[in-house]
This record gives C-alpha cells, structure tokens and sequence, in this order.
C-alpha cells in the first residue's frame, strides 16, 4: 500500500447478488468442488502407488493435478461463502493472499500445460529419445521450472495489483480477488501496472500456448503418417480430449487478461468460472481416465482392496471359531 492509508476491507459481490439464485448455484459448485478434490486426489494417490503409472506423463499429470486442487481450492470456498447469506467483507491482507496463489498454481498450470504436451511430442515423433529428453531429472527440472517461474511471476502480478493506494467504494464486482477489479478500486494510477500484468500475462499465455500448438501440430503430422488407422483414431481420440480442456483453459484465460482494461465487465465472471471450477473438475476425466493405463492400474488396485477385505473378513472369521472352540459364545 502507498501513502499512509490504512489496510482496507473489500466486499466481494460475488457471482450474483439474485437471491433465488444463490442456493442453487451453491449447491451445484459445492458438486463441483467436491468432485474435482476426489478426481484430482485420487489420480495423485492412485499413481503414487501403482507402479505402471511411473512415468513422465503421469509424472507431469500429478502436478497438474497439484495446482487445480491447490487453485480450486483458493477460490472455491470463498466463493461458496458468499453464496450463503451473512458478511460479504475480506480484508486486504487476505485478498491479497487469496490473489497471489491464485496467480501462483494458474501460472504453474500453463507452464505444466506445456511440458506435458512436450512430453507427448516426443513420445509420438521421437520415441527413441524419451529415456534422455524425457528423463526423471529432466523431468524434475521442467517441473521446478514451472513453479518458479509461476512464483516469480505471482510476486510481479500481486505487486502491480496492490501496490496502489485504494480509496472509495470497496466492492470488488467478482467471486474472488482478481487482478482488473481490485484495480478499478485504486484511487491512484493504474495505467502502469495494467500495461504490466497485461504484458506478463501475455508472454506467460501466449509463450507456454505456443508451445501446446506445436507439440501437438507435430504429433498430428506424425499421426497422419502412419498407416495403421486404428492406431490414427486413438491419436486423434487422445489429442482431441486433451485438446478440448486446452482450448477451455486458456480460451477464457485469454479472455479475461488479453484484453483492454476498459473491455472488463460482467463477461469476465462467467469466463472465469471456467478456468477456476469447470476446468479443475474435467482435468482428471479428460487426461487421464480415459486412457487403458489407468482404467487397469484403477482395476488392480480394486482387485487388491478387494482381496485385502476379503482376507480380512477370513482372518476375522477364524478367530471367531477359534474363540467358539473354547467355549466363548460371541454376540
């Protein structure tokens, strides 16, 4: 903050203020919210201990899964809250919070986004160099990567966003504290920071979305070369599932912050709940339960909980006969 104001309160409007509204919107992203937590973690959970899911993609889809649970989870909440009735107010400090990790795990996401279509470009057109382009160091590094890049730019974002003095009416016209109507708050200057975060946003988007486009226009012209057509429509499958949660993922994403200052309205809330509510949830679905791999590592693991409860229940059983043998009569 500059000057010497105090730390404000905000008021966020939330997504509508119509009150036949809210308890249905309420419920349907608490659904939401609660199956993007179970699909996420338990992708983490079930390639963490299934071996044959030990590789650089389901490697990169774990931290993807990472940052949906870790932005959905700033956002949701908060959201569902002001859905219900009762104090709309946040204060500055948690504003400010809930903008610099959103800003941290949607940036990381872009960044994950491009090496994972990375890692499916070579995968597809140079299959011979996976051990070495795709190793686990290599893979580690791209990973850290993305978080640091994602933080630095977290710092540049939040900075540029609430570096200014705000005085006025505080009601951010949003679910969540984003970075164009916390700015229309500012009594000071913003010219500088919009330019700023717009142009940050755009190297960021644009850069790591360059790198989508080309890992998958190569992995295309490698499809339309082969010459097995079953093998052909399970490529085009896998890219155009994957394909759909790119398009929406950043589609909105660009809406929202490749656009003028003075463009920003109404429209940005319901393309924003794409990208912090829908796109988490389809994540797990789109990327991976659609692929054999998990779908069996997903059948193994049931198979053995299985056989463990069953054992269990026999374990159980016997000592139940064994006490009876005795001459103890249970319940």
């Amino acid at each position: 903050m500059g000057g010497n104001h105090t730390q404000p309160t905000f008021i966020l409007l939330g997504i509508t203020d119509a009150p036949w509204a809210q308890a249905p919107l309420f419920g349907l992203f608490l659904l939401i919210y609660a199956i993007t937590l179970v699909g996420n973690i338990g992708l983490m959970v079930l390639v963490w201990v299934a071996p044959s899911l030990h590789t650089p993609t389901y490697f990169f889809l774990t931290h993807l899964s990472l940052a949906d649970v870790c932005y959905s989870t700033v956002i949701s909440p908060r959201m569902l809250t002001d859905l219900l009735p009762g104090d709309k107010t946040i204060s500055w400090a948690a504003c400010l919070a809930q903008f610099r990790l959103f800003a941290l795990f949607v940036t990381a996401e872009c960044h994950l986004l491009a090496a994972m279509a990375y890692d499916r470009h070579v995968a597809v057109c140079r299959p011979l160099s996976c051990v070495t382009l795709v190793s686990p160091r290599a893979c580690w590094r791209l990973v850290a990567w993305s978080y640091l890049v994602a933080f630095l730019c977290a710092l540049v974002y939040t900075g540029c966003t609430f570096g200014g003095s705000f005085c006025g009416p505080r009601r951010v016209d949003h679910f969540f504290c984003d970075a164009s109507p916390v700015l229309r708050l500012a009594c000071s200057d913003t010219r500088g920071s919009e330019v700023a975060i717009f142009a940050l946003a755009a190297a960021n988007g644009l850069g790591t979305g360059a790198v989508v486009l080309l890992s998958y226009g190569r992995i295309l012209r490698a499809v339309l070369g082969m010459r097995s057509a079953p093998g052909r429509a399970g490529a085009f499958r896998t890219c155009a599932s994957h394909s759909v949660s790119v398009s929406l993922f950043y589609g909105t994403l660009f809406f929202v912050y490749l656009q003028p200052a003075s463009r920003h309205g109404g429209r940005d809330k319901v393309a924003s709940v794409f990208y912090t509510v829908v796109s988490p949830m389809l994540n797990p679905f789109i990327y991976s339960l659609r692929n054999k791999e998990v779908r069996a590592a997903l059948g193994k693991c049931r198979r053995r909980v299985l056989n463990l409860c069953r054992q269990q229940r026999g374990e159980a059983h016997g000592s139940r006969e064994s006490w009876n043998g005795l001459g103890w009569k249970g319940p």
